[in-house]
């Protein structure tokens, strides 16, 4: 019997983690996802967002009772402690979603976690192989301030947020560039897969 690949999908804040993973998902692997699972423990009448509205008060509700994520963002990203206790909120939130669909989906050969924090939230554990979507640091900072609107200050508050690039390539089994076209981050994409 061939063991159960469950590859973490990990990198940087922009360094092309969406891309990779739609380009696992057209090839029909299921993919799970943090984020989702971080904006679904914030949805309105969670738990979640209760403990949030109740720490930070109602500047931070948007339209509906949901979040507004932007507001948050500022105050998480611009104080390093309000950030670990948000991450205390949401990291077994997210660990307890993706235990109970990897049990879900036990009989799949392969399934993608993708995991922005996968080190820093010791999700790695979870993961037969870990691939990092790769890229430099000034590249990575034109892509978010371009995503996201951010300034450069800003952009390098959220970029700060998150273990270096480099400290997460030396943990990674495979490094998938994502410094040139998108040709080559579809062929490193395939070359990992057959591994």
């Amino acid at each position: 019997m061939v063991a159960a690949r469950r590859i973490g999908l990990t990198g940087g804040i922009a360094s092309g983690k969406s891309s990779v993973g739609r380009l696992l998902a057209a090839r029909g692997l299921p993919l799970l996802d943090a984020d989702v699972y971080a904006r679904e423990a914030l949805a309105p009448g969670s738990p979640g967002a209760g403990a949030v509205l109740e720490r930070y008060g109602a500047g931070i509700r948007a339209l509906g009772g949901e979040i507004d994520r932007a507001a948050l963002g500022q105050i998480v990203f611009g104080d390093g402690a309000e950030r670990r206790w948000l991450e205390q909120l949401l990291h077994p939130v997210v660990r307890a979603c993706f235990k109970t669909k990897l049990q879900e989906l036990a009989a799949e050969p392969v399934v993608v976690l993708v995991v922005p924090l996968l080190f820093e939230a010791g999700l790695e554990t979870l993961c037969s192989e870990v691939w990092l979507v790769d890229c430099d640091e000034t590249q990575q900072l034109q892509r978010l301030m371009a995503r996201d609107g951010l300034g450069e200050a800003d952009a390098r508050a959220r970029i700060a947020a998150q273990w270096p690039l480099a400290r997460k390539r030396q943990l990674a089994d495979v490094v998938l560039n994502n410094r040139g076209e998108p040709a080559q981050l579809a062929a490193a994409v395939e070359q990992a897969l057959s591994r």
